[in-house]
């Protein structure tokens, strides 16, 4: 069968390498994905950092850039963070990726290491479902300037320091006053993220195929403070008002130190990612097997 693509990017999860058994494990992996890629007429090139991180030799490299110019699909090895990570910086250049997952919960890495060929098959063929999921794109302004900024798919987190006391945030939408939340935190979430960090907090799953976001206090001293959801046309600004050692986390994966008066604006990003699964793929099938909702139930 000719691949639908012609060129494929490799990535993999590589901040285990060395010379221990899983990162052997996940060599072999990627080494055996690319022989296949290549059975399929594939031409493949590891992503750059993950050839030389996990020692991985004989094959073509390209950085980012490089495989947003000359790459049809991204192929991502390794769990949620390891697509969200190169997602973002691949945004820009709209190439299509698929997960195979070699993580654990595996909400948008959706296909099993295990048997992966009997899936990637068909989808190397063209029948695949698409699915575009919305980034943030969220600044750090302080005294008018932007000091940081970062996309974020998952969630954009204010956090209080690790030993001190609430901190107090005031929180406007569009520039109309909402409140000052004194909590440990605040999480705004994409309907993607609203399965990490504002699922644990209390927020609502969201359909990714909503326009919003959720507001998510984290252990607020006010109970009638709740999860609200807000179109994500809407600018979120948080102003940093009382509370020592704050700081904001960008998918978990990009920290920015805060001061008193630092904004924290979030946006949505002109940017998407698109995500491609396996024909049949349904958001529902996913929350029930990473949820384990129904074990149990004759």
């Amino acid at each position: 069968m000719k691949s639908h693509f012609r060129h494929v990017a490799l990535i993999g999860k590589y901040q285990a390498a060395g010379s221990s058994s899983p990162a052997l494990s996940s060599r072999r992996a990627l080494e055996d994905i690319a022989h296949f890629l290549h059975a399929q007429g594939c031409d493949v090139a590891f992503e750059a950092a993950t050839a030389r991180n996990m020692g991985i030799t004989g094959h073509a490299t390209l950085d980012v850039p490089g495989i947003g110019a000359h790459c049809d699909l991204g192929l991502v090895v390794g769990g949620d963070g390891t697509m969200l990570g190169i997602g973002r910086q691949l945004a820009s250049h709209n190439v299509p990726l698929i997960g195979i997952n070699q993580g654990r919960l595996g909400f948008i890495t959706d296909i099993p290491l295990d048997g992966y060929e009997s899936i990637l098959l068909p989808m190397l063929g063209g029948e695949y479902e698409e699915d575009q999921r919305s980034l943030m794109q969220a600044r750090v302004m302080r005294d008018g300037l932007c000091v940081f900024d970062a996309l974020a798919m998952n969630d954009v987190v204010v956090n209080r320091g690790a030993t001190s006391g609430m901190v107090e945030l005031r929180v406007e939408v569009d520039g109309h006053f909402v409140a000052n939340q004194r909590a440990d935190g605040l999480i705004i979430a994409s309907p993607t993220g609203s399965t990490a960090y504002a699922l644990s907090a209390g927020g609502p799953l969201l359909h990714p195929s909503l326009p919003g976001w959720v507001l998510v206090p984290i252990a607020p001293h006010t109970l009638s403070n709740r999860p609200i959801v807000l179109a994500d046309a809407s600018e979120i600004a948080i102003e940093v008002v009382a509370g020592r050692d704050a700081s904001a986390n960008f998918d978990m994966q990009s920290l920015a130190s805060l001061l008193h008066g630092d904004r924290i604006v979030v946006s949505r990003s002109e940017h998407h990612m698109h995500f491609l699964h396996p024909r049949g793929w349904s958001y529902f099938d996913t929350l029930r097997r990473k949820l384990h909702w129904n074990e149990g139930v004759a």
